[in-house]
């Protein structure tokens, strides 16, 4: 049933709770079923029904859980003709946590360095004020 193909047309049909049809990565999957057990609730996947969600998928970060679910769901393959909708291009972010720490690290340190010179001025005033007043 997998080797079925659908047009975009074929797709954009199949667009209510009851009937709802998702392009993910030019694979046409039936979500119909899965719908009501949506995490993110049933809005969300009417929301992009009847059109290519690829964009909307990855950028929620799905787990590997949620990609066997969609598996599941799997009925075709998409059938692109000219004056289709063109795919977006999806590069994944390749940003990682050391990225983050390392921006995190750098504004700690500007703290440090500006306390310390902070209590650095502090102790300079003091002893100042400590020769003036012998």
């Amino acid at each position: 049933m997998a080797d079925k193909e659908y047009t975009y047309s074929d797709v954009s049909e199949h667009t209510t709770k009851k009937d709802l049809f998702l392009v993910i990565h030019d694979k046409v999957y039936n979500a119909s079923s899965f719908v009501d057990e949506h995490p993110g609730g049933e809005e969300v996947l009417l929301d992009v029904g009847g059109q290519d969600a690829t964009e909307a998928f990855e950028d929620v970060g799905h787990s590997d859980e949620a990609r066997e679910v969609l598996e599941g769901l799997l009925v075709g393959k998409l059938k692109r003709k000219e004056g289709d909708p063109q795919p977006k291009s999806y590069a994944p972010t390749t940003q990682t946590a050391s990225t983050t720490e390392g921006a995190s690290m750098g504004v700690g340190l500007y703290a440090i360095v500006l306390i310390g010179g902070v209590l650095a001025f502090g102790a300079y005033k003091y002893l100042q004020a400590q020769q003036e007043g012998q």
